[in-house]
């Protein structure tokens, strides 16, 4: 497992000062095109989640979507996108959460899940916690989440701090700073 997870690490790319001056933004892209890596991504949340009887995964939109539709195929479950507002085109439930500087809002369809149904969350990222948190939020209005998945941590933002402490979370890759 750390010789797939120092793999999955080696192929995520640093590009400093974007989206502005000050930034150091972790890209998966590389990691992305790259089919053992990507392989190695899925294959590694898969392993941590395998055994808890997932009826569907809710990917963020849009890098949960990326992860989430081949860790569904693999783990035989449906996919749910949760997505920012006006983009489900029947009847939806929201969240909405903060920002930096304001408030957003994601949605499912009003239709998607059921009392009962059991949801792993799945992100490309975990930073301030704030998404991941309003999407926790929002699955369990309906379901049951069992869990949060994610391929980089940028842990000094504690954004794990706002997911709550019953939900099993997973971060393969984990930075500071």
């Amino acid at each position: 497992m750390q010789d797939n997870i120092a793999k999955i690490k080696s192929m995520i790319r640093d590009i400093p000062n974007f989206p502005k001056e000050g930034i150091l933004f972790r890209d998966i892209t590389t990691a992305l095109k790259d089919a053992q890596t990507l392989r190695l991504t899925v294959d590694e949340i898969y392993e941590a989640f395998k055994d808890e009887k997932i009826d569907y995964i809710a990917g963020i939109e849009s890098r949960g979507f990326i992860y989430g539709m081949p860790l569904a195929y693999k783990l035989n479950c449906g996919f749910i996108p949760v997505r920012k507002p006006n983009k489900l085109p029947a009847e939806t439930i929201s969240q909405e959460y903060e920002l930096e500087y304001g408030k957003d809002k994601i949605e499912i369809h009003k239709d998607a899940l059921k009392k009962g149904d059991r949801v792993l969350i799945v992100d490309d990222l975990l930073a301030t916690g704030g998404t991941a948190a309003a999407a926790c939020s929002l699955i369990s209005q309906v379901a049951e989440v069992i869990g949060m998945a994610f391929v980089i941590e940028l842990e000094d933002l504690e954004g794990r701090k706002k997911l709550p402490k019953d939900v099993k979370v997973v971060s393969l890759v984990k930075y500071n700073g």
